[in-house]
């Protein structure tokens, strides 16, 4: 009886355990992403998948040799691009926009979007969240 009365306890918390870990790959973005450099790139929107639990764009741009390079943008959730002010229609196959965001460590090119520079010059960032300043947050900065 006592055996049974331990498998309990010990079977949830494995079974957490192994949660956490998944949990912890899908959401590391630094793990992917270069987080210290920016990628600005120019090009023909291909595509943009609307999802959760996260959003892509897909673009033609063309490298230093005219050659076209197929990019990928991701995004996060439908939700969050909503509170930014994204929209299902916001993007269509021909837009000629800049990706602006973080590149892909492995060279392949893939970003974490930051924002869409479209060719009228409007921008649009990805999350509602303003992005932290090099200077730390507004409360901690010296007063001039």
């Amino acid at each position: 009886m006592r055996k049974n009365l331990l498998a309990f306890p010990v079977t949830a918390v494995l079974l957490l355990l192994s949660l956490a870990g998944a949990t912890f790959a899908h959401h590391g973005i630094a793990s992917w992403f270069d987080m210290s450099r920016k990628a600005t790139v120019k090009g023909t929107v291909t595509g943009f998948d609307w999802t959760n639990p996260h959003s892509y764009i897909y673009l033609d741009a063309k490298d230093e040799k005219g050659a076209v390079e197929k990019w990928t943008a991701e995004m996060g959730s439908v939700g969050m691009l909503v509170r930014a002010g994204w929209r299902r229609s916001t993007l269509k196959p021909g837009d000629e926009i800049t990706l602006v965001g973080k590149p892909a460590k492995d060279g392949k090119p893939r970003m974490i979007l930051d924002k869409v520079v479209f060719s009228n010059g409007q921008e649009l960032a990805t999350s509602d969240v303003p992005a932290p300043s090099a200077e730390g947050p507004p409360e901690l900065r010296p007063k001039e």
